[in-house]
């Protein structure tokens, strides 16, 4: 697959594609719906499928902080779309440049000279151009006039409701990563590269491999039951903790991992870390003893819910489903956590109320 970043290294060799736009954030199941909408045409054309998306997204260029979690880093992100069927994905930068084009020199620029597209498949609610003039309308007059299709993309439900980033960003917040997997198409992860820290864990005999995570919102932040993959292959049970460590004062995010059971050197090596359940929130603890018997306390009750739990097994022994929780565990005693949305089991599908996502369910 090919990345291409920006305009500028767009080649001859990229021209001629069915093309889609979006944030893709998440690659979740109505973003593959779209991918297959997309794959169809292109194999009727005969033309390979280019997904453009941005970096930054739209709304972390306008709002900051403020913006909206992501669910995949760029890295992640490209690598779905891969894996679901793009082999050119073009990264534009979300730039004052960017951002200053009208909605016919976005098509011009982009689309017509840029990519040649043959075809386009985008959401009807689809706007772009600091003139708000930019949408599926005029797309389609462009488009007929150029000779190349557009198409509206496919509504894609779950339980009768249309799948968007920000409904599993909700699932995740409240804990109830079963439901965001079935949103997803598969378990929500975390990974990185192990890196040498503080190493505080160490004294207080709970050492952790620690992944950094860029300094952006975060989706998930507490203590969480998880399981961890390594490069190997080989999966273990483990507690992590996910935010800004508060008891040593750590002022960038950090996904900090204890195996359980578990003995040898990490350091340097890719961990992949799937959530299963919260256990609670980030509390600040007065020194290291006290934050030592908050996470024996924590090693209990992770080895509690994988006992009531357990995934299946292959032939070499090892869990290879995750045991994700449909709903958080109940609140510990005498720990502060953070508020977060209630779900039960009967009800695993939390409804979404933003309207401002709901171009995200087929291209956000």
């Amino acid at each position: 697959m090919r990345v291409i970043r920006g305009l500028h290294n767009l080649k001859a060799a990229h021209r001629g594609c069915v093309a889609t736009i979006g944030n893709f954030d998440g690659v979740h199941r109505g973003h593959q719906a779209i991918l297959q909408q997309c794959r169809e045409h292109a194999a009727r054309w005969n033309v390979p499928l280019t997904v453009v998306v941005f970096e930054p997204q739209p709304r972390e260029f306008f709002a900051g902080d403020q913006a909206p979690p992501r669910l995949t880093r760029l890295r992640e992100k490209v690598r779905l779309l891969r894996d679901f069927g793009a082999e050119q994905v073009l990264v534009l930068p979300f730039n004052e440049a960017l951002r200053s084009l009208t909605g016919r020199e976005f098509i011009d620029q982009v689309l017509i000279d840029g990519l040649g597209v043959k075809h386009l498949v985008v959401g009807d609610d689809f706007r772009f151009g600091c003139d708000r003039l930019g949408d599926f309308a005029l797309l389609a007059d462009v488009g007929s006039a150029q000779g190349f299709g557009v198409e509206h993309t496919r509504t894609f439900t779950v339980d009768d409701e249309r799948v968007s980033s920000t409904r599993v960003r909700t699932l995740l917040a409240s804990g109830n990563f079963s439901a965001a997997a079935r949103l997803l198409g598969r378990p929500y992860s975390l990974d990185g590269r192990v890196v040498r820290d503080q190493q505080l864990g160490r004294t207080i005999g709970v050492p952790t491999a620690n992944l950094p995570l860029l300094p952006q919102p975060l989706t998930l932040r507490g203590v969480f039951a998880v399981i961890v993959e390594l490069e190997n292959g080989r999966r273990y049970p483990a507690v992590a903790n996910v935010g800004f460590r508060p008891t040593v004062g750590s002022k960038r995010p950090t996904l900090e991992v204890h195996l359980l059971d578990f003995s040898g050197d990490l350091y340097g090596q890719h961990m992949t870390v799937f959530p299963c359940t919260r256990l609670r929130g980030e509390a600040k603890f007065d020194g290291l003893d006290a934050l030592k018997a908050q996470i024996e306390r924590d090693q209990a009750r992770a080895r509690q819910y994988f006992a009531a739990t357990p995934g299946d097994q292959d032939s070499s022994g090892q869990d290879r489903s995750l045991p994700l929780a449909s709903a958080p565990l109940e609140r510990e005693a005498g720990v502060s956590m953070t508020t977060v949305a209630k779900t039960t089991v009967s009800k695993t599908i939390s409804s979404d109320s933003s309207s401002a996502d709901d171009a995200d369910a087929n291209n956000g």
